[in-house]
C-alpha cells in the first residue's frame, strides 16, 4: 500500500492524519478567464462558437439566427422563419466552411426555426419609456452630490426629491413611521 507524501500528513501523538494537499496560488480573473476561453476553444464548446458567430456569420446574416446546440459534431442553427431560414440555407455550405477555418469541428448543419426575441409583453412598451427618463439614470441625468449626504447620486434624483435615492427612503420611512399609531 502506498504512502501519501510526507508533507500532507500529520502526526497527533501516535495518530497520523491524512492533511489535503497544499492549495494552489491564486490567479488573476484575467488569466483565469482567458484559460476558460482557451477550453472552449479546444473543446469544440457552443460558448466559444457564441462567442465567435458574429464574426463566422457575418454581419447580416448573424443577427438574425443563431447556434443553439452542438453535439458530437452536429450544429443546429435557429433562424427567423421566412427570408433568413432561407438564407442561411442558401449559405449553409459557407457557413460550414467558415466553421472549419475558425478551429470548429463541425461535421454537418442542422437548421430549424426559432423566434429569437419574445413578444413584447403587454406593459413592456411603457415600462421601457418610463424607465428611459427615470431620475435614477446615470446615463441621462449625469452625476451630482446629494446635500444631505454628499454621496454620490444621478443628478436626475436631486431634480425630483432634491437628494438621493437613499435620503428620498429614509425620508420615507420616517414619515410613516411617524403616521402609525402606537
Amino acid at each position: 500500500m502506498a504512502k501519501a507524501p510526507r508533507q500532507q500528513t500529520r502526526q497527533l501523538g501516535n495518530l497520523s492524519l491524512l492533511m489535503p494537499p497544499p492549495r494552489q496560488p491564486a490567479s488573476a480573473l484575467a488569466s483565469c478567464l482567458r484559460e476558460l476561453e482557451q477550453s472552449w476553444q479546444q473543446g469544440g464548446h457552443l460558448a466559444a462558437l457564441w462567442q465567435a458567430w458574429p464574426r463566422i456569420a457575418g454581419a447580416q446574416l448573424a443577427p438574425h439566427c443563431r447556434p443553439l446546440r452542438l453535439h458530437s459534431g452536429l450544429l443546429t442553427v435557429g433562424a427567423a422563419p421566412g427570408p433568413w431560414l432561407q438564407a442561411l440555407q442558401y449559405n449553409r455550405h459557407q457557413l460550414l466552411g467558415a466553421l472549419r477555418a475558425n478551429g470548429f469541428t463541425v461535421r454537418d448543419i442542422r437548421l430549424e426555426q426559432h423566434h429569437p426575441s419574445a413578444a413584447v409583453a403587454p406593459g413592456r412598451q411603457q415600462e421601457e419609456e418610463v424607465w428611459s427618463v427615470h431620475p435614477s439614470r446615470v446615463d441621462v441625468h449625469g452625476m451630482a452630490s446629494c446635500p444631505r449626504c454628499t454621496s454620490p447620486a444621478p443628478a436626475g434624483e436631486m431634480a425630483r426629491w432634491g437628494h438621493c435615492s437613499f435620503c428620498r427612503q429614509k425620508q420615507l420611512t420616517q414619515s410613516l413611521e411617524g403616521a402609525q399609531p402606537q
